[in-house]
């Protein structure tokens, strides 16, 4: 079986299945790149010595050495910089971020250099870096360590946005995210590190801007990405129950929006549910929920309906962060809302 990757290149899928995790995923696609390419090297807190704060870059300081897996200061900004400029002349970063809400420190370098660099220079100096690391909620971190940013990076033009929800696809979208010329933002979940999928053994990759149907139904679209598809394929199975058919879809990438596929979706189903880890306003729910409706609206027998967070910073209680967060219960809800199934 062949595929074609983001670049265009054809490649053989092999048809030799592991399961691995998540955190294998994503090393096996940093080493594959690496051996690959002698211009791809890793830096961040962590990374070499202690072989990741997750363990993601296990072994990779042993095999690729000090020059190109390299353990950095608690020094956001200066470490964004620096790579950025490697990239700007010809090296291809990956920055690990211990998680993204110490981004914010960097945030400047990314949106302001990384970003715009292209645009700025009429074309002349693409920035080929991937930045990557554990974003939103992660349990018991409380309000500082427990933000989703992934709809704020995907405002801005000249990046590119990625938050994968499984191990098969974590590792064909990072290889696609390491050989895009343009920055990409590369989101994963501190809760999905030790997730089991399956993974081929043969080399793949998987194209940015795509989304994915990961369930297929005809009563109703459940739009979704990152960790929070756990909760919308679960609620898929409880309404399959009641008779229900949810066709849930994974946008994996958030910038660009594969707005086709969701659409092709609504116009089968008639009702869309949008499920999401990022606070309401502004949020990628709010943009897909415009493009359906500006696009398909003679389509839908009801209103769109969007599953937030609670719009306050994430307790650190456990009962209050599952109050506040998505879980199956309200999607469920929120679905037969759209259904007008009566309670």
């Amino acid at each position: 079986m062949y595929q074609e990757d983001s670049l265009g290149i054809v490649q053989k899928k092999s048809k030799t299945m592991r399961v691995i995790e998540f955190r294998e995923a994503l090393r096996e696609a940093m080493n594959e790149e690496m051996r690959r390419d002698e211009k791809v090297y890793l830096m961040g807190e962590e990374v070499a010595e202690y072989n990741g704060a997750y363990k993601v870059s296990k072994g990779m300081l042993a095999e690729f050495g000090e020059k190109r897996v390299i353990d950095t200061p608690i020094a956001e900004l200066g470490f964004t910089g620096i790579a950025i400029g490697s990239a700007v002349n010809g090296l291809r970063p990956i920055v690990e971020f211990m998680t993204f809400n110490f981004s914010l420190v960097a945030i400047d370098q990314i949106i302001n250099s990384a970003a715009k660099m292209m645009s700025m220079s009429g074309g002349q100096f693409p920035v080929p870096i991937v930045f990557r690391g554990a974003t939103a909620s992660a349990g018991m971190l409380s309000s500082q360590h427990s933000q989703a940013f992934d709809n704020w990076y995907a405002n801005c033009p000249g990046l590119k946005v990625i938050v994968p929800s499984n191990p098969y696809d974590a590792k064909g979208l990072l290889k696609a995210a390491i050989r895009d010329n343009d920055p990409v933002i590369f989101m994963e979940s501190e809760q999905m590190y030790g997730d089991k999928g399956e993974v081929p053994e043969g080399e793949y990759i998987i194209p940015i801007g795509v989304a994915d149907i990961k369930r297929e139904g005809t009563d109703v679209t459940i739009v979704s990405f990152g960790k929070i598809m756990k909760q919308a394929l679960a609620a898929a199975i409880e309404l399959e129950k009641e008779g229900i058919s949810v066709e849930v879809i994974d946008l994996r990438t958030i910038r660009p929006i594969d707005y086709a596929t969701v659409i092709t979706s609504v116009k089968k189903t008639n009702r869309l549910v949008i499920v999401e880890e990022a606070w309401p306003l502004g949020s990628i729910a709010t943009e897909v929920a415009f493009k359906v409706q500006k696009d398909a609206f003679d389509y839908l027998d009801a209103p769109i309906l969007r599953i937030t967070p609670a719009d306050v910073p994430l307790p650190y209680a456990p009962t209050l962060i599952e109050a506040s967060l998505p879980n199956v219960e309200r999607v469920v809800k929120a679905v037969k809302d759209v259904m007008y199934v009566k309670k």
